[in-house]
């Protein structure tokens, strides 16, 4: 594999095996198995994941973490032991000491005794949270203004402590809340012996990862347009490699045969993606300059990625706080043939008189024609084509799961109180767990490694 080859040129091939928590498991299978991999990361962490991991967690200890996270790896790790592919990925969410807990009994269930397993913590920061006098940044307002409603308080932790684990041996590597490139970026500073204040190295290392991160994003998948960008293979959508340099430079690739494309434009999309300022990417890493990147096409599905630099990191870590907001409850119903709009409309009217009548409270209320007005709102051209079918959603934000049940129910019983020919009823409420930002100056975060052999 890529380790005997001349230092010089030695790459370093890392494969992404998941850009969200839901993501597909068969490409990460292909990747473990034919991609000649030396890692594989799972990027698997939205912005609120982790504050709903944490209500998991409360109610029972031993959870808090992917859900997905015993079917990946009951997918991956029996071969990337067998093939010395070392796994990094941020499944722990809530509780990464448990993840890890599960991963080395999946492991003596596969009979990968002595397989070394590391958790990464500290990305917990509640307790400083609370302690401190901090504001939020999205409203100005204190910490303290959420008072019981606070959840969860998690800081993005940088690539450090997981190049602690690689030189400590650990073959599987589970976090928390990490920066989403520092899952990439880490192996190459483990591997090529990068020093921390490297910043162009790290900034190239950052661009990788960033690249890496939304898996099939850049391989074709969020890309796809028919008409206009015309993507092969969808369904059998192959997940991206990275191979990189010592210089940091790299190129993206994909397993030959599987779905999906690597081309100038998928990577040039993929590279805006999520990014606020490409010339000041901030991570807890480096402050990252996106701006002279140079994208090569070298071939079918082998794209050069180069030029990336970066300038000494922020002081301070972006922190997500995650706190009960509210409660959402809503109702649809669908109308179809002649007058579907017409009654869809009617429908609509009565349901806001109903909860108007009823004494529903709501902070925020909506009545969509969903194939009408839903995304694009009410001002829709007046020679628009009367749809031949139409579904009336309703939905409303509530201060008790009581309130936002009765949206739904009030949807339903238009079934038999008109107006006429209304079908396929669905009905829901939940609570709303969100998410506000501060940022925390980084000597208030402190990470530990713990490994354990399974």
């Amino acid at each position: 594999m890529s380790h005997h080859q001349h230092p010089s040129v030695r790459t370093i091939r890392i494969g992404a095996g998941a850009g969200y928590s839901g993501d597909r498991i068969e490409p990460a299978a292909e990747l473990a198995e034919k991609g000649q991999l030396d890692y594989l990361i799972f990027e698997c962490l939205a912005e609120r994941t982790i504050a709903i991991g944490q209500q998991a967690r409360l109610a029972d200890p031993s959870k808090g973490y992917d859900l997905l996270l015993a079917e990946r790896m009951h997918a991956v790790l029996k071969t990337c032991a067998r093939q010395g592919v070392r796994i990094i990925t941020n499944m722990g969410a809530a509780n990464p000491l448990a993840a890890a807990r599960r991963i080395r009994e999946i492991a003596r269930e596969l009979g990968l005794a002595g397989l070394k397993v590391a958790a990464v913590v500290g990305d917990d920061v509640l307790q400083a949270v609370q302690e401190g006098d901090f504001r939020i940044e999205d409203n100005g307002q204190p910490v303290a203004s959420l008072g019981e409603r606070l959840i969860s308080a998690n800081a993005y932790l940088g690539s450090a402590p997981i190049v602690e684990a690689l030189q400590a041996g650990a073959q599987v590597i589970v976090t928390g809340r990490v920066a989403d490139p520092a899952l990439v970026l880490a192996p190459l500073v483990h591997e090529f012996g990068w020093a921390m204040d490297d910043w162009d190295k790290l900034g190239q290392g950052t661009l990788i990862g960033h690249l890496l991160e939304c898996a099939g994003q850049i391989t074709g998948g969020y890309f796809a347009d028919p008409g206009k960008k015309n993507v092969a293979g969808l369904a059998r959508l192959g997940f991206p490699i990275g191979e990189v340099r010592a210089d940091g430079s790299a190129v993206i690739t994909k397993v030959a045969g599987s779905g999906g494309q690597v081309t100038a434009q998928t990577c040039k999309e993929q590279l805006l993606y999520e990014i606020h300022d490409p010339s000041a990417y901030l991570t807890p890493d480096v402050i990252a300059d996106f701006s002279q990147v140079q994208i090569t096409e070298l071939g079918a599905d082998r794209v050069a990625v180069t030029g990336a630099r970066g300038r000494a990191r922020p002081a301070t870590l972006k922190t997500t706080l995650g706190y009960r907001d509210s409660f959402i409850g809503e109702g649809q119903m669908s109308y179809a043939g002649p007058g579907a709009q017409a009654r869809a409309q009617l429908a609509a009217d009565i349901v806001r008189e109903r909860l108007a009548l009823t004494g529903v409270e709501t902070q925020e209320l909506r009545f969509d024609l969903i194939g009408v007005n839903a995304i694009g709102g009410p001002a829709k051209p007046a020679a628009a084509p009367e749809p031949d079918e139409v579904r009336l959603r309703v939905a409303g934000r509530t201060a008790s799961m009581k309130q936002a049940l009765r949206i739904g129910n009030e949807v339903e019983t238009l079934y038999t109180n008109g107006p006429a020919g209304g079908g396929g009823a669905t009905k829901s409420a939940r609570e709303v767990i969100a998410v506000l930002s501060l940022l925390l100056p980084r000597t208030l975060v402190h990470t530990s490694v713990h490994i354990e052999e399974a």
